[in-house]
């Protein structure tokens, strides 16, 4: 029987277990949500040392246990450093990382998609030269993880009426998950949001767009656009979300948000 196995994972949060060794949570491309012990982390002379930090990306080898894996050894592969010296760019860190330990599995099926979407937005935050491609980079990892958590945003029909929804206002409601008409209005008794068909335009091609793609609608976009977009998106998360998310008072007493 393997006693070993060999995944990257990112370090999502840790606790203390000992006076010299701490439990790691991590998400990981083959099993999803991973827990690990990093015996005698917290020592000067740690082989681990600042690789299990939060917010690093390694490819790790863990020892399987009875009822926690020790990890044995880990290879950085990212460690994110622009983020590290930005406020901002660690408070949107956090939050991409509590949404995807709040929406992850263990032995998830759709951990390499996850740990994919998760890795390239860590690395979009830390690359972002102004706070715009920040919350881009941020609103394209809020679509794509609702998408593949069985989540997806309705942009298209209404969901009252069904009607296709041309190029007119309409309204966001977080508690549905996507678009109602204006004809339906007094009939969702939601809270609403109006959203200008070009608004809806935006939210349509952050969905499609991958992390490193600049197209037009990102090239045009400015902060208020991308903050109206960000905490439309967060709220609906936050409805959807089986755990409590803690990090969203954290934003709006010391970002920017």
């Amino acid at each position: 029987m393997q006693n070993n196995f060999v995944t990257d994972a990112i370090n999502l949060k840790s606790y203390n277990l000992s006076e010299s060794d701490k439990i790691i949570v991590m998400y990981s491309k083959d099993k999803g949500l991973i827990r690990g012990v990093a015996k005698g982390v917290k020592k000067p002379k740690s082989k681990l040392g600042a690789r299990m930090d939060m917010l690093v990306a390694n490819k790790i080898m863990l020892h399987k246990g009875k009822n926690l894996d020790t990890i044995c050894q880990a290879d950085v592969l990212n460690t994110f450093n622009k983020t590290r010296s930005d406020l901002d760019k660690i408070f949107y860190s956090m939050y991409v990382t509590e949404v995807v330990n709040n929406f992850g599995l263990e032995e998830d099926p759709g951990a390499a998609e996850i740990y994919d979407i998760l890795y390239k937005a860590l690395n979009a935050i830390s690359e972002a030269k102004n706070e715009v491609e920040l919350l881009i980079s941020v609103i394209k990892f809020q679509l794509k993880m609702m998408k593949v958590s069985g989540f997806c945003v309705e942009l298209d029909r209404c969901l009252h009426c069904h009607k296709k929804v041309e190029d007119e206002s309409m309204y966001f409601v977080s508690g549905l998950g996507g678009i109602i008409c204006k004809d339906c209005y007094d009939f969702v008794p939601h809270n609403k949001r109006l959203m200008p068909y070009k608004l809806r335009d935006f939210f349509r091609q952050m969905a499609l767009n991958d992390f490193d793609m600049a197209g037009e609608y990102e090239q045009k976009a400015n902060k208020q656009v991308c903050l109206v977009t960000y905490n439309v998106l967060k709220d609906y998360i936050e409805k959807k979300s089986p755990k409590k998310m803690k990090s969203s008072s954290v934003f709006e007493d010391l970002s920017f948000v």
